[in-house]
């Protein structure tokens, strides 16, 4: 097994450092609702997590809550709330997007504001070794003193001096020095420390939780790749100086970003669907093929198009993985163990998500034929609602139930105003409602009654079953 490490720039084996893989992923600052942009991230390493169970792995997975920011602060001043009640909003919005997207929950949250006392007890100990400064009630980090510093970003000390010398006060030693402690400022939630009332850097807080809860090695640190520089990169310099450990990360993951047009989704810019907004058009189902669809690690383009053909996918998968399988013959006929090879082989390499869910298509496609062949499809449907659910698709069948004989006589009885003939039409001893009235309409067109077949279908739709005109002949499924 194989994975892309940011930090070496290619991909190495996997070794972690013991049976439970320690996993920490930069989770969300909760101002608004969260975007697809967010899905993304948060369903590649639920992924990740998923496949690394499948392999035998006890996964101990940490996100924490970045509950106290700049931008949480600047949208509750605006508001006219209080901060914490705007965070706790926002996390509580956080949990529901997530479980609709069948996400599973980490072992642990913590949140930026439970862990002060950890961060003040770095943030002493940095300032203690040499690594950390106070001035006028912040304390900075000394970058200068760390020589690797710039090893995970691949960056030369010009290019983030630019980025960072706008960051903190007139008060830092350098421009590269980047705040741990922000002395207070009116009106800002704040908390006491050595240096004076204030609250935590962004940087401190990830490297106070990963360390609390993980310990001074983590075996996987995921994120977008906008969180590289300087967020990741500021986290190994202040957490190896702290600990005097290396490497504080084995492995850095990194997805890419989605992109809305040309430029990338983010709460900042505007420029976003939400999950919530995506959720009131697709299927749980039919987002994560969206994304998973893709490697993590390429850039993800948004578009209703993409979606559209993610849902008829979903639906595809879904259909064959609840479809009632003949008996006639006896045996199985298809080969789950070479598509069983094939997902693994594809998630072995770099989390390769898009070639794994071409095997679950062909693997699909597969117990089509044998369905067709009259052979049983059991075992084959079987595999493919578990290597499915490696990727965390539901392939849940429709709850609805099908027509009974009250709704089918109440189609009827409305199509009879325009044929009265209509009245006739019971299916046959093999025939359940829905294929009759299929099969009815197919009849009419064909006589080009087109007015009748009509009918057939929006009375059909009105039900929640709608019908799709395909070169194998027409099917139907549920209404999302």
């Amino acid at each position: 097994m194989k994975v892309y490490n940011t930090l070496s720039g290619q991909k190495e084996e996997f070794l972690p450092q013991g049976d439970e893989v320690k996993m920490y992923v930069c989770g969300v600052t909760p101002y608004s609702d969260c975007h697809i942009g967010h899905a993304m991230s948060y369903v590649i390493f639920d992924v990740i997590r998923r496949y690394l169970q499948f392999r035998g792995y006890k996964v101990k997975y940490v996100q924490n809550i970045t509950d106290i920011d700049d931008k949480i602060i600047d949208r509750a001043s605006k508001l006219g709330v209080p901060a914490h009640e705007l965070a706790e909003k926002y996390t509580d919005s956080y949990f529901e997007d997530m479980d609709a997207l069948n996400i599973g929950r980490a072992d642990i949250y913590p949140k930026a504001t439970e862990e002060i006392p950890k961060i003040i007890e770095i943030i002493q100990g940095l300032v203690k070794k040499g690594y950390a400064y106070s001035a006028q009630g912040s304390v900075y980090f000394r970058v200068r003193n760390v020589p690797d510093y710039g090893k995970l970003s691949h960056r030369s000390l010009e290019s983030m001096m630019a980025a960072e010398s706008a960051v903190g006060g007139d008060d830092k030693e350098s421009p590269m020095d980047f705040v741990l402690w922000k002395a207070n400022k009116p009106g800002e939630p704040s908390w006491e420390s050595p240096w004076g009332p204030g609250r935590p850097g962004w940087h401190i807080e990830c490297s106070a939780m990963s360390l609390k809860y993980l310990g001074d090695t983590l075996d996987i640190h995921g994120g977008g790749q906008d969180l590289v520089f300087p967020h990741h990169e500021n986290e190994i310099a202040q957490s190896e100086s702290f600990t005097g450990t290396k490497p504080f990360v084995k492995y850095w993951l990194h997805n890419g970003l989605v992109q809305l047009g040309e430029e990338k989704m983010s709460k900042s810019l505007g420029n976003l669907i939400t999950i919530k907004e995506a959720l009131e058009k697709y299927s749980t189902d039919a987002i994560r093929i969206f994304i998973l669809n893709s490697h993590y690690r390429s850039p993800l383009t948004y578009s209703e198009e993409a979606l559209e053909a993610a849902e008829k996918g979903a639906d595809r998968l879904r259909q064959v993985a609840h479809a009632e399988g003949r008996r006639e013959k006896v045996g199985e006929k298809i080969d789950t163990e070479s598509y069983q090879q094939r997902f693994t082989e594809a998630m072995d390499d770099d989390f390769n998500t898009a070639q794994s869910l071409a095997a679950l298509f062909d693997l699909a496609r597969d117990i089509n034929r044998a369905s067709e062949a009259e052979y049983s499809v059991a075992q084959g449907q079987q595999a493919l609602l578990e290597l499915a659910g490696v990727l965390g698709l539901g392939l849940r069948p429709p709850e609805r139930p099908s027509l009974g004989d009250r709704d089918f006589a109440d189609i009827v009885g409305k199509i009879s105003i325009i044929s009265p003939e209509a009245k006739q039409w019971q299916p046959s001893e093999n025939q359940s409602y829905i294929e009759h009235l299929i099969w009815r309409r197919n009849k009419l067109r064909a006589d080009k009654q087109w007015q009748l077949a009509d009918a057939i279908r929006e009375q059909l739709e009105e039900k929640g079953i709608v019908l799709e005109d395909t070169p194998q002949g027409t099917v139907w499924k549920y209404k999302r």
